[in-house]
Order: C-alpha cells, then structure tokens, then sequence
C-alpha cells in the first residue's frame, strides 16, 4: 500500500539537486502529514545506513460508501487497525542501491509488551495500549512506535524513518500515477473478495484496479487451480511488482519531462502520507538520487514455514530464527570489499594498549575465554575480567561497546574479523565487552562466516527493472 511513497522519493531524488527538486521538496512538506513515530527505546542499531519502514493501513473509515464498493472493501472485509503491508526500505550510506524487504503480514513474531501474535497486529496493540484518553493522534502514535520496535527486534537494524499510507491514499495516488504496467503468468478472476479479474500477459492496470491487484488472496485460475497458491507470500510479490512498476514510470520520459506531472504525484503523495516527525524529504531524495531500476531490488524476510499454525489453530507464517534474521539484513548493506573484511565499518582505531576488554564465553565451549584472553594479551589489549555469557548459545561473536567507543570497538574487530559492532547501553564506557559465540575461530582468525539463510518462499531477489510474469 506504500508504493506511492517510492514515487515521490524517487521522483525528487532525480532532481533532488535542481532548484525545481527544492520546490517539489517544499510542495511536500507543505502537505505530508506528520506523527511521533520514531520510539526512544527498542530501537536500536548503529551505522550510517538509512532504513525506512513502509506502512500500507487497511483502515477504510474515510471511505464513502460509493468508494467501498468501488475498491471492493466493504464494511464486512479485514480493515481497522491491521497493518497488512510492511516493508523495510535499506539504502547504504554510498546511495547506491536500495533494498525493499517484505513481511508477511502473518508472521508471527514477538511484540515487545504483548508477547507472540501476528505481525499485522502490532500496530494495534500500540494504538489500544495508549488509553482511552489519549488522542486519535497519540493512539496512531503508540501504534506507529510499536510496530517500529517489533520490526526492528526482528531485523537487529535501528529503524530511522516511517511512512504510512492507507486504502484511500493508495487508490488516489496510483491514480495520479496514471497506470503501472504488470505481467501476470495466468489468467485470475477474484470476483468474490479482492474484485480483481486480470487476463495473463502484460498490461497496465491503474486506481481501483491497482489495489484490487495488490489485495488479491484467493481466486482461481481457468482450471480451476488458486490464484495466488502461495497465499500471501504471492501477494507481496505483487505488492513488490507494482512497487517496481512505478519506479519504472517515474523513470520514464512520461514524467521525467513533465514538470507539470511531477508536481502533481509529488503533491498527491504527501497528502496521502504519514510520516514521521524528523523525515527530511529533501535529505532523503539527495541519499537515493544515485539509485536506478536496475538497483533496487525486492525481497522477502527469510521464512521457516508459511503454512504453520499457532496454539490457536490460527494460519500463521513461522520466520526463521532470530540470529539468521539478523544475519539476513546485516548482509544488505555489505559490498565485495566489507565480505573479505568482515563487513566492519571503516572507523578509527587506536592502539590496543588503549583497550580495555572484558571477555564472555557464550559459545557453549569450555575454556575459551581464557584462550582469548592469553591471545588478546599477546596482541597488547588489557583484559579486565573473563566469564560466561549471560546464554551458551550465542550463535554469532559480538563485540560491544558503549556510545563514544567506537574507535575502542573497531580496533577489538580488527583482531576478530567478521564479529558483529553492536552498540549497548549497558556496556560500561572505556571498556568492550567480547561476547563468544559458536563461529568464533581465535584472536586474529575471521569468525566462520554464516550460511546464506534459506527460505521456503524460493524467492529469488528481484530487481525494479525485471518485468517477467508472476502469479
């Protein structure tokens, strides 16, 4: 539901350095709508990178009644507080790709506060959680933050910046738009529930049509076979595919040539959206202006098995393990060069005579804090203190270290390649904390790197410029 959001980023980050790029900047801010999306706690991560949640809201309390039949949406359908469209927008700090990562709306996850449930059902925790006397704006608010903390426990990355759009919004903008081109490999007819009746091939769909095609669950195919028979794993990939469609559209003469248009999507875009209070549109066009189709690329968090069920008998979709996750996206923002080195950020280092370390078994093995400690001596670091790790099950080493030990931090990595920076607020300053994990090789080894994680969606990345057909 937040692809109209990619077109107005997209839009002004081509111009983002052009007097008329500042005046489409100035025509958003004007309009965007704003809220306290970003929380002061659980959300933690560090680097330069930017990552972006995108929101599709399934409220439809703005809807006319002409307008819900129209968009097939009725008073009957989901709807209310679900967040049924989630997708991590990253974009290194170079800007030179960016990398869209879908949830599965059902996935089921832990909601801080709330224990487990399906994603999709964390914004309303958020919302409910604020009170019955706060405000409809505080409500959005909590929500907003909650769904921030979830996605970020979930991914290990610091969430910088949300954007929110919701049915109407959707229906509008990709109205503006003025239609996106699709491939569909078959023929589909959902007449009962999304509305959306597509023959096979390519062909350009816009407004209602565009969210029935991006809603689509059920239907069948000529022979009678589902539509979609991945269920919702097969919906992101059309919410991905419309996403890719409209980059292709703003990248096209049609808009690149037309100030007039450019004006309109622009303003059309900030008028459906709601974004957080410290987003700078025009800092954010200027950090993607070097991003082009063939860059972007789409995909969808690593899942172990999309056709669980929870204690309830509920359908849900079970992720995998919290440690691939975070080894999953710690690899979006990783070049040729960060693989060989460990993918360690390029900070200044002092020399180790200057490092205090404190080192933590969490490997499961015996002994092996105090091998560190021998080696971490040889090589001139001060050990304070050895012992275990607060679980014997760390599957990855970290290193971490308390904010302003940066440098103090990169020189410790230096000596263990490929150990994860992770900056704690309950690592005393002046020391770094060495955790153990199972991959860890020795002082002066790389870490054994960890296995691409598998996915039972099978799919492969796609990028913004591949128009093959999908379901």
């Amino acid at each position: 539901m937040a692809a109209r959001l990619v077109a107005a980023l997209v839009s002004a980050a081509l111009l983002a350095v052009s007097g008329w790029g500042w005046y489409l900047t100035q025509v958003a801010d004007a309009s965007v709508n704003r809220t306290d999306a970003i929380p002061t706690s659980g959300n933690d991560g560090i680097g330069t990178d930017m990552n972006l949640l995108l929101v599709g809201q399934d409220g439809r309390t703005d809807l006319t009644p002409e307008q819900l039949a129209e968009l097939n949406a009725g008073a009957n359908d989901s709807g209310g507080l679900n967040t049924d469209t989630m997708i991590l927008v990253h974009v290194p700090a170079d800007g030179s790709r960016a990398s869209f990562v879908s949830f599965p709306r059902d996935s089921y996850v832990e909601i801080p506060g709330h224990g487990k449930d399906k994603l999709n059902a964390a914004y309303a925790y958020g919302y409910s959680s604020a009170g019955s006397q706060a405000s409809t704006a505080e409500k959005e608010a909590a929500g907003a933050q909650l769904l921030v903390q979830t996605i970020s426990k979930l991914s290990g990355l610091q969430i910088d910046h949300y954007a929110e759009v919701d049915l109407l919004g959707f229906f509008n903008l990709a109205t503006v738009v003025g239609g996106v081109e699709v491939n569909l490999c078959y023929a589909v007819d959902d007449s009962q529930y999304s509305g959306a009746v597509f023959p096979a091939g390519k062909q350009t769909i816009t407004g209602a049509d565009a969210l029935k095609f991006v809603r689509e669950r059920h239907g069948v195919r000529p022979d009678g076979s589902p539509a979609l028979p991945r269920g919702d794993l097969d919906r992101i990939v059309r919410q991905q595919v419309f996403i890719a469609g409209v980059v292709r559209k703003i990248l096209s003469e049609d808009v690149l040539l037309d100030l007039g248009k450019q004006r309109q999507l622009v303003k059309a875009a900030a008028g459906s959206l709601t974004v957080d209070r410290s987003l700078d549109l025009l800092d954010l066009a200027k950090q993607m202006q070097s991003v082009t189709a063939g860059s972007i690329d789409f995909q969808t968090v690593p899942v172990a098995d999309a056709n669980a069920h929870d204690d309830q008998g509920r359908s849900i979709v079970k992720l995998e393990d919290e440690d691939t996750l975070h080894a999953f996206f710690a690899q979006l923002s990783a070049s040729p060069a960060d693989a060989q080195g460990g993918g360690q950020p390029a900070t200044q280092t002092v020399a180790p005579g200057e490092v205090k370390v404190a080192v933590y078994n969490g490997s499961g093995t015996a002994g092996l804090a105090g091998q560190a400690k021998t080696a971490l001596q040889a090589a001139g670091f001060v050990v304070t203190s050895t012992g275990n790790a607060d679980s014997s099950d760390y599957a990855t080493t970290e290193i971490r270290y308390a904010a302003g030990d940066e440098a103090l931090a990169a020189t410790l990595a230096a000596s263990v390649p490929g150990a994860a920076l992770k900056q704690v607020d309950d690592a005393g300053a002046g020391t770094v904390q060495l955790v153990i994990g199972k991959d860890f090789n020795g002082i002066g080894q790389a870490v054994t790197a960890p296995a691409a994680p598998a996915s039972s969606s099978a799919d492969t990345p796609r990028t913004a410029a591949d128009t093959s057909c999908i379901n």
